[in-house]
């Protein structure tokens, strides 16, 4: 019987997740063939991830992230959300709760030297993939671009942190996801 019940549980988890997953892929693709709202669209696919770290844990979410980041970079016409998903977007909830059971201050120093690291590479994709053989962007664009990303980057952790709550408090009895 309890055999039964575990089997059950993950069927539940895979078959929500591969919702999840497809969701996640279509709202990306919403994004691609709408350009304006590939950022958007990329933190809205985040939020498929954020449900199956609270419903199933890290392992799953992983999983989530990666079907997603591999699905959308082979499928979307326009690879912008695909990349911005990949490259932060899609890990970064996973990341935040793990960070998050740490201190406050510790918490964001990991936040910051993340987001940091993912802004870097990229840059440097930027610079050395897509625009190679184009004439050179000025160093201060990318600068300005940063300074302007890391206020973006605030306003973002604290956004999903309410939409997080939101979840937990007020959707997910409605919702039972979960187990």
């Amino acid at each position: 019987m309890n055999n039964l019940k575990e089997r059950r549980n993950k069927t539940k988890m895979i078959t929500v997740c591969a919702m999840l997953a497809a969701l996640g892929v279509v709202v990306l693709y919403l994004g691609s063939f709408i350009e304006v709202l590939d950022a958007s669209m990329s933190v809205i696919a985040s939020l498929m991830t954020v449900i199956v770290v609270i419903e199933f844990g890290r392992s799953a979410s992983w999983s989530i992230y990666a079907v997603t980041a591999v699905l959308s970079l082979l499928l979307l016409p326009n690879k912008s959300p695909a990349v911005m998903y990949a490259a932060f977007f899609g890990f970064y909830p996973i990341l935040k709760e793990m960070f998050e059971r740490k201190s406050k201050p510790v918490s964001w120093i990991l936040k910051e030297i993340t987001f940091n690291a993912a802004l870097v590479v990229c840059f440097l994709i930027i610079r050395f993939v897509i625009f190679i053989g184009t004439p050179e962007i000025p160093m201060a664009m990318y600068v300005i671009g940063a300074v302007l990303l890391e206020g973006v980057f605030v306003l973002y952790d604290l956004a999903l942190t309410r939409l997080i709550s939101l979840y937990i408090f007020k959707l997910r009895n409605r919702l039972k996801i979960g187990k």
